[in-house]
């Protein structure tokens, strides 16, 4: 038996007295016995074991898309980061993703909560970590610490552990090497790969049990389409900085190609703000600079406008080789509650919709576009109100989420009636997010209302395929 020294959480404070927590085996003669959960004031600490995040730099196999991955106790991980990033040096190559440098192994070296909490502490006095950045980064521990506590699950001490380590290690990675985003940004993979360590991270906050997908058969008929070579369009309303992730876990065991292969439309912040970054490198991105903050500094207005038309001619391209699947927010920015504090879909926003459409169109490829509806603000909220400065605060929690499509919606179909241009742009935005609203509102009777699966209509049946 071991023990750890955990705080004792409530909600997500971020204050809390430590107690000690212990792991140990239901049986001492068995050592693949699930560990169980026990109080004991032992001092001593525990090793923690980590998922393998790093892939071999050769081509990717079919292999690679498996699900298998290896547990290592710290100082086996980070001799693992070593070995690979002497490969990465060696070879001058990092296989289509980005060479890992030297840098300080503080984190991954960590075996204790105290450890890794006091790591953050020896980075700011070396000089090697920002004050106000390293208090993010020990708030952020805290939160999701008490939000996978929250879950009730008997691994939550070494799930902490095993994915904040990595977390901090790869935002001081950023500090160290900072990366920097082209207006596409491909999904690194490897050396090291950010997707499976975004998915591993927001896996432990997601209440499966209470989370539910609508019209699971259009996921399906989405990725027939896009086999075909048809382009998708997915105008969605957008809660957390989590959304991709998010959605890519409710889709990994139904629609995996989706999961791994949609592009999102991604503002400047989840791009610079180092405690994002390391999360949106493991996606795929087309960088732009929302509406909602074009202006926050006037005199950069128009290096944004230029970085944008930058970006949708990125766009352009990628929709002419056809068999793209986009997520956009046409709202803009993050979903916020309205006065009495209910959360509904941000209005969305007709230009954003037309200009999707036109690409769409003119991509040479068939293309569609699907209204999808995403709730899952609880896990990981937006601040109140929209903030210039990056740097917001995270709150976390352990929370159900949904995701819900609707059919494919046309711009004829809806619009026909309308005898100016304007018209028919308003009438179609307006056609998509009454679609997201409906679902988004089925979604939340589901969630919040408690009624579960009980909450399906005839237009939008809920499932819970992982189960």
């Amino acid at each position: 038996m071991s023990s750890l020294p955990l705080p004792f959480f409530s909600g997500t404070s971020t204050k809390a007295p430590l107690i000690s927590f212990s792991l140990k085996s239901s049986s001492s003669s068995s050592s693949s016995s699930s560990p169980s959960c026990s109080y004991s004031f032992s001092p001593s600490s525990v090793p923690f074991q980590r998922v393998e995040l790093f892939r071999s730099t050769s081509k990717r196999t079919a292999r690679n898309f498996s699900c298998v991955f290896y547990s290592l106790k710290a100082k086996a991980m980070a001799e693992l980061v070593q070995d690979k990033e002497s490969v990465v040096a060696a070879t001058g190559s990092s296989g289509g993703g980005r060479p890992e440098v030297e840098h300080s192994r503080t984190f991954l070296e960590a075996r204790s909560e105290q450890e890794l909490l006091s790591g953050i502490r020896k980075e700011v006095e070396a000089g090697r970590l920002p004050p106000n950045l390293a208090e993010g980064m020990e708030e952020l521990y805290q939160n999701y610490r008490n939000a996978v506590f929250q879950s009730g699950d008997s691994r939550a001490v070494e799930i902490v552990l095993s994915n904040m380590a990595v977390a901090l290690d790869r935002m001081l990675l950023d500090v160290e090497d900072p990366f920097v985003f082209e207006p596409h940004h491909k999904a690194l993979r490897e050396p090291f790969d950010y997707y499976m360590f975004g998915q591993n991270y927001i896996r432990p906050l997601i209440n499966f049990r209470n989370s539910y997908i609508g019209n699971l058969s259009l996921f399906s008929e989405i990725e027939e389409k896009l086999k075909q070579g048809h382009n998708i369009v997915l105008m969605s309303n957008h809660q957390t900085e989590a959304d991709p992730a998010i959605i890519a876990l409710l889709l990994e065991k139904t629609n995996p190609h989706i999961a791994e292969n949609m592009i999102y439309v991604a503002g400047d912040r989840v791009i610079t703000d180092t405690l994002s970054k390391p999360f949106s490198m493991g996606r795929n991105l087309i960088c732009v600079y929302s509406k909602k903050h074009m202006f926050d500094v006037p005199e950069l207005a128009e290096m944004k406008r230029k970085a944008n038309t930058r970006s949708l001619k990125e766009m352009a391209l990628l929709l002419r080789g056809g068999s793209k699947v986009v997520w956009i927010a046409p709202s803009g920015g993050r979903d916020r509650p309205n006065a009495t504090g209910e959360w509904f879909p941000a209005p969305f926003d007709s230009s954003s919709v037309d200009n999707m459409r036109r690409l769409i169109e003119h991509s040479g490829a068939p293309g569609h576009i699907y209204p999808l509806a995403l709730l899952c603000y609880d896990i990981m909220p937006p601040p109140p109100q929209v903030e210039k400065e990056i740097g917001e605060k995270r709150i976390i929690s352990f929370h159900g989420a949904g995701l819900s499509v609707a059919p494919k919606i046309s711009l004829p179909e809806v619009a026909a009636a309308c005898e100016k241009p304007e018209e028919a742009k308003d009438v179609y935005t307006q056609a998509l997010y009454n679609s997201v609203t409906e679902q988004y509102n089925i979604l939340k009777s589901a969630i919040h209302g408690k009624q579960g699966l009980a909450a399906s209509t005839a237009g939008v049946p809920l499932s819970q395929p992982w189960n």
